[in-house]
């Protein structure tokens, strides 16, 4: 048995120089991205009652996320959080470039920039107590692939990561799905027996099959052990039922969506830099195959133009493909980072080549330093303003919290009715970075508060005081009264009221 020092010199004797490579392009980028996020504890407005959290979330079909992010314990401990998070991405890097087959240095670098500066990742680390799980589920995705193709019967421990990793976050399906089709089109570029090739797909098949087999299973047995039932949010429960807007009208919407989003979403293809550096890189992708065709004669078989077709006909899908498992899902930039694979493989592709076409290498290490750098500035533009929306409603709720405790009548544990939104009158929106932030879930806006439970744990958490505000419920009858319409919106004097023992807080511009 060897000790440590042997096992650690075996280990690093082994490693090749480009999953170094990989792991420090993407940690390193990683940390100097989002350190801005890590150094500080800054909520958004979910993270406000997530202080400490179980990560049960069995009844969103996450089985697995209460043990991927219990290493970290279940505290927001945001630097633990986002040094776990970054090592778990690196090895990721790693996988992901041992699949690709890339062995060229600056493909490998760029693709752990992409990998590590794209801004789903920022938005995620505005969830930043979930944060450590869903990079977890990222690593075991590509590890289901990896495995698929490296391993005699690697199908099945595929399955079983691919489970895992959905029973985290179901999100990361199309990232596998995605990463499988790039597998395919490998195995139809090779040399060899068509017999062979055949079966080398179908392994990709069996893992995804056997994967979604095992989550739903798992996922069932739980269920009935805990006793619960899978929750409607974000349509959730209607997993495995057939769409609600019918088959026909959901693949429509998938196209749409993915349209939209690539060339309209403001974050994959943000600005001219972004739509610059992708049309060069197709161009450069483009060469790829012109050289290929040449070389192979693939544009004298029927073959290539059928896989040309299906690749555009089915990539929109793969990409939307949680619009299938969730029809009713609010599809935000969280589970969109599937889209990163896009200038990954076409990266990918060109560095297979570069020796033959040398332009087109130093093209493409060219965009994707520019996309790195791009995504970069824009999640710094997003942590800018996820500190300035804390900042603001720090100093809103101290006024409010000194206001409520020298009201009339004002007594600890006093019940308080309010709604949770800012008026936009009184506090006139100041978030100027709307045209970047728009589409980043977590991070844009100006205010935390959504809620009288966002109020109730603000203040709780970060003020020292405990506020006993009713649920929704409690409000609704008050809320079309007369007296509540007349009353001011804070912080107009007549913004807070006690009456038949209820304090009645008006927090919004409502006539």
């Amino acid at each position: 048995m060897m000790n440590p020092a042997e096992t650690w010199n075996w280990i690093r004797k082994r490693c090749k120089k480009e999953w170094k490579l990989a792991f420090l392009s993407t940690f390193l980028t990683g940390m100097l991205i989002h350190m801005p996020i890590m150094l500080r504890d800054i909520p958004n407005h979910d993270g406000l009652a997530s202080m400490y959290f179980d990560q049960n979330m069995i009844t969103s079909g996450r089985w697995f996320l209460t043990v991927a992010c219990g290493v970290s314990s279940y505290y927001t401990l945001p630097w633990l959080i986002g040094l776990l998070s970054m090592l778990y991405l690196g090895i990721a890097g790693i996988l992901l470039v041992e699949f690709l087959e890339v062995r060229q240095g600056w493909a490998v670098a760029v693709i752990g920039g992409l990998l590590a500066a794209f801004p789903s990742l920022a938005s995620t680390f505005a969830y930043v107590f979930t944060m450590d799980g869903y990079m977890l589920a990222v690593l075991l995705a590509v590890l289901a692939v990896l495995l698929t193709k490296k391993v005699r019967l690697g199908f099945l421990p595929g399955a079983l990561c691919l489970a895992c990793s959905l029973g985290i976050y179901q999100s990361y399906l199309p990232f596998a799905v995605l990463l499988c089709m790039y597998g395919v089109y490998m195995i139809g570029a090779s040399d060899g027996i068509v017999g062979e090739k055949v079966r080398k797909c179908l392994n990709y098949v069996y893992m995804g099959g056997l994967g979604l087999a095992f989550y739903y299973g798992i996922l069932q047995v739980l269920l009935r052990v805990q006793g619960k039932e899978l929750a409607s949010y974000q349509g959730i429960s209607g997993m495995g039922s057939a769409p609600g807007k019918g088959l026909l009208q959901t693949v429509l919407y998938m196209y749409r969506d993915f349209l939209a989003f690539t060339l309209k979403g403001n974050i994959f293809m943000n600005n001219l830099f972004a739509w610059g550096a992708m049309a060069l890189l197709g161009v450069c992708v483009l060469a790829v195959l012109v050289h290929l065709c040449g070389q192979k004669g693939w544009w004298k078989s029927l073959w290539f133009f059928a896989v040309a077709a299906v690749t555009a006909v089915g990539l929109p899908l793969a990409m939307n493909l949680i619009l299938v498992i969730s029809p009713d899902v609010t599809y935000h930039l969280l589970m969109r980072y599937q889209w990163v694979l896009l200038p990954i493989c076409m990266v990918a592709a060109v560095s297979r080549h570069s020796q033959r076409l040398p332009w087109a290498a130093w093209l493409g290490f060219l965009c994707g330093v520019v996309l790195t750098f791009n995504y970069g500035v824009m999640d710094q533009i997003a942590y800018s303003n996820l500190e300035k929306k804390y900042e603001k409603t720090y100093a809103y709720c101290i006024r409010l919290l000194d206001r409520i405790e020298q009201t009339e009548g004002y007594y600890q544990g006093i019940p308080i009715a309010m709604i949770g939104v800012v008026g936009d009158r009184s506090y006139p929106a100041t978030d100027i970075t709307g045209d970047v932030t728009a589409g980043m879930i977590g991070l844009g806006g100006d205010s935390l508060l959504y809620t009288g439970a966002n109020y109730q744990a603000f203040i709780q958490n970060y003020l020292g005081a405990t506020l006993n505000i009713l649920p929704p419920e409690a409000m609704e009858e008050m809320y079309y009264s007369e007296a509540y319409r007349e009353m001011e919106s804070f912080p107009g004097a007549d913004s807070i009221r006690v009456m038949d023992g209820v304090m009645y807080i008006k927090t919004e511009n409502r006539e």
